[in-house]
Formats: C-alpha cells, sequence, structure tokens
C-alpha cells in the first residue's frame, strides 16, 4: 500500500434527493462508523444533507459509494464532492443537529 492511500484526507459531501426525513443522517453515521471515518452529517435547510468526511482515500471513496445508493427510503439525486481542510482533533464520527 502507497503512502498516498494511508494519508488523511478530508471531503465535503453535498447529498440532494429525498434525503431528509428518511434516515439518512443515521445511514451515514452507522456506513461512517462501519469505514472507521470521523467527521460529521447535518441536514441543510435547503433540503440537502452535508458530510464533513476525514478518512483514507479508499475509506472516502466507500463513503461516496454508499451516499450515492443511501437507506432504503431515500432517493438520492447528485452527490457533489469536494476538497475540505482537515479538522485537527476529529477523531470520530456525530451526527449534528439532531435532536
Amino acid at each position: 500500500m502507497s503512502s498516498t492511500e494511508k494519508t488523511t484526507q478530508a471531503r465535503r459531501f453535498l447529498v440532494r434527493g429525498r434525503v431528509q426525513g428518511v434516515g439518512f443522517r443515521w445511514f451515514v453515521e452507522r456506513e461512517a462508523h462501519i469505514l472507521g471515518i470521523a467527521g460529521w452529517v447535518r441536514n441543510n435547510h435547503d433540503g440537502s444533507v452535508e458530510v464533513l468526511a476525514q478518512g483514507t482515500r479508499d475509506q472516502l471513496s466507500g463513503l461516496h459509494g454508499r451516499l450515492r445508493e443511501g437507506p432504503r427510503a431515500a432517493r438520492v439525486d447528485a452527490v457533489e464532492v469536494s476538497d475540505a481542510s482537515l479538522v485537527a482533533g476529529l477523531s470520530s464520527f456525530r451526527i449534528e443537529g439532531a435532536w
């Protein structure tokens, strides 16, 4: 395995479609824990779901694939991906704005 595959990277994912009110944030949290990814997921006011994820290239690729599928009740129309800055001290994955 090359050093680039082991290097921690950060990505921002913006998921659009029917992704609120269908358990999407809990789905993302579970998948992130399975993959060993740190970060957070939250609902946005425009109906999208935003994810900040930190992990290896392979871990982030795995999460991207799972985000495109989503949980059974969701309909994912698009997943936008952009590079993000690493957040120091981020070591777990959480749901933001859960009540």
